[in-house]
Formats: C-alpha cells, sequence, structure tokens
C-alpha cells in the first residue's frame, strides 16, 4: 500500500485531514540527521525510516533472508512505550512524548514485518492495541490518532491486524469495521473512476478515483497485507454494483479500475498537476499486487512485464522501499526476484543496509542499470521526489495537517 501521492495531492490532503505513505517516497539526498547503523538506505530517515526499514524486513522475509540482528533491532527499538511508532526516532532512549507524531501507517507496517519474522509477539501485540485505541467511528484510520479515515491507512492496518491474528471484521468502533470504512470510500460502477477507491472525500464530501488509493483498497478490502501471494485465478474483472457492495466486491471493483487504467501502456501515470504524464512506478508496482491478490497471477501480467523491462533506474535511485515494492510484486505473481528483468532486487536491498545472517539461496551482484526502453522522465517519476517530499512536510511543520510519504507506494 504503500505511499505515491502528488505533493499537490498531499498539501490538499493535509488541509482535509491526512496523507498516507503506501510506499516509501524519496527523502532529502543530503541528510539531515545522522543514518543510524542498522538503517536500510542512505538517505535522510526522518520522515519514512520506520516504513522503508519495515518494508525491508517484510521483503526479506518474503524471500527467504533472515534479516541482521541489527536491521530488527533498530525497528523494535523505534516502538514507543504505547506501542505507537513514530516515522522516526533520531533518539530511541529518549521517552517518547506529546510532541512526538506517532502515526498508524508507521505501526501497521512494523506489525507486520515483526509478525512475519517472528519472535516478537509482544512488540506487534502493543502495537495492535494502540492502533485499535486510535480507530476511528466510522471504523477506518486515519494517518494520524483522530485524522480522517483514508482507504490508504485504513487498508495497512487491517494488514497489521490479519498479521497479529485478528479479524478484521471484529475490530469494531461501535458497528463500524474497517471493511466498513472500506467501502463507503469505494465509487459506484457508473461515472468517472468506476469501482476505485478514493483516498478520502474532500472537504466537500466528494470522493474521486485514486489509483493509489485503489490498489491500497482492494489489499484491504481483501484482508491482505503488504506481501500477499497471487490470489485464486477468476475471470476478467467487472464493476458490479449491488447496492451495498460486499468487501470482496469492491475488492473486484477495485481492481476492475485498475486493469483498465494499466490496459493501455502497462504502467499507471503519476497524478502531479500541470505535469506531463509520466510513468509511476511505485503505483504500477502496488497494482500488480493488487490485481494478482484479487484475481491470480495472469490478472497482472502486462504491466508486471512493463516493471521488468523499466522499474530498475527507478529502484536503484529510490532505495529498499522501491526494491521491496518490487519484489512484492514479484512474489505475488510467482516471478524470480532474483531474476528480474536482469536484476537480482534481492541482492539490491541487502546491499542497502547490514548484511543479513542468510540469504535464502545464493545470489549474484544486482544488475541495476535501466533497460534501452526505460521510461524515466525526470528524477520523480513516482509521482513525488525529494523536494516535493521536503515542501509538503513544511507545510505539515506549521501545523496545516500531518503528512508522510510513502506506495506508495510512496510512492516511489
Amino acid at each position: 500500500m504503500n505511499v505515491r501521492r502528488s505533493a499537490a495531492a498531499l498539501a490538499a490532503t493535509a488541509v482535509i485531514g491526512a496523507a498516507t505513505p503506501a510506499v516509501a517516497a524519496s527523502p532529502s539526498p543530503t541528510p539531515s540527521v545522522a543514518v543510524p547503523s542498522g538503517l536500510y538506505g542512505g538517505t535522510d530517515p526522518t520522515y519514512d525510516g520506520v516504513w522503508r526499514q519495515s518494508l525491508a524486513l517484510l521483503a526479506q522475509d518474503t524471500v527467504g533472508v533472515k534479516p541482521a540482528g541489527e536491521a530488527v533491532d533498530w525497528l523494535t527499538g523505534q516502538q514507543c512505550a504505547n506501542g505507537a511508532f513514530a516515522a522516526f526516532r533520531a533518539d530511541p532512549a529518549t521517552a517518547c512524548d506529546a510532541k512526538l507524531m506517532v502515526d498508524t501507517n508507521s505501526t501497521a507496517a512494523a506489525v507486520q514485518a515483526l509478525a512475519a519474522l517472528g519472535g516478537h509477539e509482544a512488540a506487534a501485540k502493543k502495537a495492535v492495541t494502540w492502533l485499535k485505541s486510535v480507530q476511528n467511528a466510522d471504523g477506518g484510520w486515519g494517518y494520524a490518532p483522530g485524522g480522517a479515515s483514508d482507504t490508504n491507512s485504513t487498508s495497512v492496518v487491517v494488514g497489521a491486524l490479519v498479521a497479529a491474528g485478528e479479524k478484521p471484521a471484529e475490530v469494531r468502533k461501535g458497528e463500524q469495521s474497517p471493511y466498513d470504512a472500506l467501502v463507503k470510500l469505494a465509487l459506484p460502477c457508473t461515472g468517472a473512476g468506476a469501482g476505485a477507491f478514493a483516498h478520502q472525500p474532500d472537504e466537500k464530501g466528494a470522493v474521486a478515483a485514486d489509483a493509489d488509493a485503489t490498489a491500497a483498497g482492494v489489499l484491504g478490502a481483501l484482508g491482505k497485507g503488504l506481501a500477499p501471494g497471487a490470489g485464486t485465478k477468476t475471470d476478467a474483472a467487472t464493476c458490479a454494483d449491488a447496492g451495498y457492495p460486499t468487501p470482496q466486491q469492491a475488492a473486484a471493483n477495485g481492481a476492475a479500475y485498475l486493469a483498465k487504467a494499466v490496459a493501455k501502456d502497462g504502467y499507471l501515470t503519476s497524478v502531479l498537476p500541470g505535469a506531463e504524464d509520466q510513468p509511476d512506478h511505485g503505483n504500477t508496482a502496488d497494482a500488480v499486487v493488487a490485481l494478482a491478490a484479487q484475481g491470480g497471477a495472469e490478472r497482472a501480467r502486462q504491466p508486471l512485464t512493463w516493471l521488468e523491462r523499466n522499474s530498475a533506474a527507478w529502484a536503484k535511485r529510490s532505495g529498499p522501499a522501491a526494491y521491496a515494492q518490487l519484489i512484492f510484486a514479484a512474489h505475488a505473481t510467482g516471478t524470480d526476484p532474483r531474476a528480474f528483468g536482469g536484476t537480482d532486487l534481492v541482492a539490491a536491498l541487502n546491499a542497502t543496509g547490514p548484511t543479513p545472517e542468510t540469504t535464502g539461496k545464493p545470489t549474484g551482484e544486482a544488475t541495476t542499470e535501466p533497460s534501452d526502453d526505460d521510461s524515466v522522465k525526470g528524477d520523480s517519476d513516482d509521482g513525488y521526489g525529494t523536494w516535493w517530499t521536503i515542501g509538503v512536510f513544511l507545510v505539515a511543520g506549521i501545523g496545516i495537517g500531518f503528512l508522510i510519504s510513502g506506495r506508495r507506494k510512496q510512492q516511489p
């Protein structure tokens, strides 16, 4: 799910409520804080440290790699006493206080990683308890506690609940479950964006199709986390209204929207207003995962093929969360992540942090050069880049809202 939203969309969301990462965005190339030992990636972790670490560890576990102990210790050391995680704590020895901006996305991603690794049940349980304590009245979650529910945040929390052994349908605020919140954010099968999920309503209550949110929403409605396997093969997804749709039908409707969106070129485009359309690698990777989880690996074949041909340069530039997203896409489609369009994604991810204890199976040197037909346009082809991220967080810094980049989505 992943972060991935444009700077303009993020800024608009700041006024309304909270943005969410579906994958980690590209942070500042010149770290304003020292990059800690044990953390994956060499860029400023201020806004995505826990997110990218969680995705990296989850991706490693998915492919049979046993992460370095110091990498896992770094993540567990970021947890606050109440169970929550912030995007990054430069000094974990200092207790969390009211000034620290903890968030649902970092917390839910950490739960998914720690649950997959095993041996961290107490930490995961404490984090889930905190997530339940900040559930909104509509059954969903916003990025920040108390923020308006959004599809991305609600979906990544659903993944955390499932990973921790909870049943999301039974995690309720009053009569409302996370699935109720997601269905309310799903668009009908008529008009623009038919079948898609919205990120969240605007200030007038209107909802608009959002490919980033749709990829996250499909997984959330299916009760799946960030790294699902392929689902059962189904007939081509079609959007079907049946009054108040079930979560499964909402997921199918979202998959139909995504399938149509990638049908022409094989990729999703960025949504930066006023900019030339350009491929959004992070959202495309998330769409591959969602399509495969909802209807089987073959459903995602076209965007997967595009990613194999065109994602190497983006991943190399964007870092560990991007490699993790591609590993999730490979995993969901039964594709070898160690030979992904000429790139060994596993070796490339491992090289961004402390050496793993085991690598699962021998890997060669990663090939991270782009293919000849790589469709890269500028340094921010994932929908939001370094300076957009910095600008958005300046907005958050003056109190307008709580923002983070995420595939997210990302989104690189």
